[in-house]
């Protein structure tokens, strides 16, 4: 009886953040006022696209005789390609992602937000959108949103009690999309092999870097005791005003570094602070995992 009432405990209480989750990430993807994911190339499809005058190697039966007998060209009507594209999503969700500072969400809050609006935008799109690993592979349809939900709300096991994250990539298929979300503080050579084995199987993707206003300002002075979330790392100074200038120039070597590891590997990146509008994230994100023409 105890082990059932503690996973029902358990179960309500991931169950009670869905709603909120859900809500946040529907009221930010509202404000995307987008069409169908770009899929701007002819092909496969059932959408009309253009006319294109027709080449003597065209088919007669590829011939729109309406159109043609408009004027004295030959026409072909061709629809729009529509293959969806599988887009698989990790969110960071180790404590260093619980940070933050007055008056703005944690980093992680943020990240869950703008995943699950990325992943309202790709499905109405549709796309097959899923996390990596094996729990929540890349689908269809709105009862995958619930799934998308419950996984970001539901650490994995390899997350519970580490200070960082480290990037999943099982369950992504070869030539698909990707997109890592987190703070990248931790050490970056679990994030190279990541991006190394997603590059060498076609997978082509965004890192978003998502930072607290403080750590990138670091508007400390005095004596200051730094501790990471989980309590595995601690510092103590005196002067902590000392360590800014060396702060932000090991900070400023990180972010090259992550974008000599996204130009190498073929992604793209960006940095968001939690003080800036979501809104400004989703639509780079969205524009960054449309498939390359």
């Amino acid at each position: 009886m105890t082990g059932g009432a503690g996973l029902r405990r358990d179960g309500e209480a991931l169950s009670a953040a869905l709603p909120p989750l859900l809500a946040d990430a529907e009221h930010l993807a509202a404000t995307m006022l987008l069409g169908d994911h770009g899929r701007r190339r002819p092909g496969m499809g059932e959408e009309f696209w253009q006319y294109r005058p027709a080449m003597p190697t065209d088919e007669a039966r590829l011939i729109d005789w309406r159109r043609s007998g408009r004027s004295d060209t030959h026409y072909i009507r061709q629809t729009e390609w529509q293959a969806a594209q599988s887009v698989v999503i990790w969110v960071d969700q180790t404590q260093s992602m619980d940070f933050a500072s007055a008056k703005v969400p944690t980093k992680g809050d943020r990240a869950r937000v703008l995943a699950m609006a990325v992943a309202i935008l790709l499905l109405r799109g549709g796309e097959r959108v899923g996390l990596t690993g094996q729990t929540v592979p890349p689908r269809r349809g709105d009862l995958q949103l619930l799934r998308i939900a419950s996984g970001l709300l539901d650490p994995p096991t390899a997350a519970v009690g580490a200070d960082f994250g480290a990037p999943e990539v099982q369950g992504m298929i070869p030539k698909s999309r990707a997109l890592f979300i987190s703070d990248f503080m931790g050490p970056l050579e679990p994030l190279e092999a990541a991006l190394t084995e997603a590059a060498d199987q076609g997978v082509r993707g965004a890192l978003l870097q998502i930072l607290d206003p403080e750590e990138e300002a670091f508007p400390y002075d005095g004596r200051t005791v730094f501790e990471s979330m989980g309590g595995g790392l601690r510092h103590e100074t005196l002067q902590a005003g000392r360590l800014r200038d060396a702060y932000l120039l090991r900070l400023a070597e990180r972010k090259a570094r992550l974008a000599d590891l996204a130009r190498i590997t073929g992604w793209q990146v960006l940095c968001h602070h939690t003080n800036s509008p979501a809104q400004a994230a989703l639509l780079w994100l969205y524009g960054a995992l449309e498939r390359r023409r």
